[in-house]
């Protein structure tokens, strides 16, 4: 019944109902339309008042009248919901302390090992969708679980406020489409840095559960079934968020609004010269995209990426690509 979190008995909550409906009645009446006997209906009633649910007129026979809902109800669901509050914050505690002696006990309790691409793709999806706070993530060249822009709950954890970290690798934009995937994720909120190769796969959420794979297996649809596991909080985590920190420490930021701020700009840096595509041209460069890839993604001939190229050179003074991105990085231009 509706008011069992309220500490209402079935047969309680039907009396109680009689009586705001009916306005006044006594034990007779309630044994009349309720069904129940003339002793069991005394008691309900009695036991009504004694909740503070009912009062009643003294005399033979006595007649009950309802306590208003909101003063006879509204109080002990309050005191209902303080003290399930309490209950489940006491259960989470030892929840987390069961969790850290079975990990002491059981190494199966921080490694798991999930097999074949569907469950991959599940256990990456439950994480994202129970991650609180930041998902960190290593991005190669081809997929084994998730084809590039097919991550939406990314795009629903970016909405509720979770912060995303992902490095890609440059091999990674060789892929069809993966640039305008990576920009829609920037636009939804992610942070984007580039690096010339990662070691692995990775996923880590919270800084509390880790995926990666054990083998390789499976790219863009292979027939042999990617091998991953699924750690949680142990040394081997945090050797693995420390992995991705360094990573990231090295990375050429993708965010204009990043980029501007790790550059670390001094005096030297003066107005931005570039245009749009132009920065969108050189954060491919800088971060190793060969210009191949770069005409491909941003739908240029390989002739124009060059021809931009060497103009950026002569806006910087440089005479080699390498110049070019310690230039840029001085300027602000990534």
């Amino acid at each position: 019944m509706a008011l069992e979190a309220a500490g209402v008995s079935d047969v309680e909550e039907s009396v109680y109902r009689l009586l705001v409906t009916s306005g006044r009645v006594c034990a007779d009446d309630v044994a009349r339309r309720t069904g129940l006997d003339g002793a069991e209906a005394a008691r309900v009633l009695n036991a009504l008042t004694s909740l503070g649910m009912a009062s009643h007129t003294d005399g033979t026979p006595r007649y009950f009248r309802a306590t208003p809902p909101d003063v006879a109800l509204l109080p002990r669901l309050k005191r209902s919901a303080d003290a399930l509050d309490l209950a489940r914050a006491e259960a989470t505690s030892l929840l987390e302390a069961y969790r850290d002696t079975m990990r002491r006990q059981d190494a199966g309790q921080l490694i798991e090992v999930i097999s074949g691409a569907e469950a991959l793709r599940q256990h990456l999806r439950q994480i994202q969708a129970s991650v609180h706070d930041e998902m960190l993530w290593f991005c190669k060249a081809q997929y084994v679980a998730m084809p590039s822009g097919s991550n939406t709950a990314e795009f629903e954890a970016l909405a509720r406020g979770v912060r995303y970290r992902v490095l890609y690798e440059k091999a990674f934009f060789d892929d069809e489409g993966a640039m305008d995937n990576v920009v829609a994720g920037i636009r939804a909120g992610e942070m984007a840095r580039a690096v010339p190769e990662l070691p692995l796969r990775l996923a880590i959420a919270d800084r509390s559960i880790a995926i990666f794979p054990l083998v390789p297996g499976g790219p863009n649809g292979s027939p042999d079934e990617p091998t991953t596991a699924l750690v949680r909080d142990s040394n081997l985590l945090a050797a693995l968020v420390a992995l991705f920190e360094r990573y990231w420490e090295d990375a050429v930021p993708l965010n204009d609004d990043e980029a501007g701020a790790v550059s670390g700009t001094d005096g030297a840096a003066g107005p931005d010269p570039l245009s749009a595509t132009d920065r969108r041209l050189l954060a491919l460069l800088v971060a190793g995209v060969a210009d191949k890839a770069i005409a491909t993604q941003m739908g240029l001939s390989r002739r124009t990426v060059q021809r931009r190229v060497q103009h950026m050179m002569e806006l910087a003074g440089a005479a080699t690509r390498m110049q070019l991105a310690w230039h840029a990085a001085r300027r602000g231009w990534l």
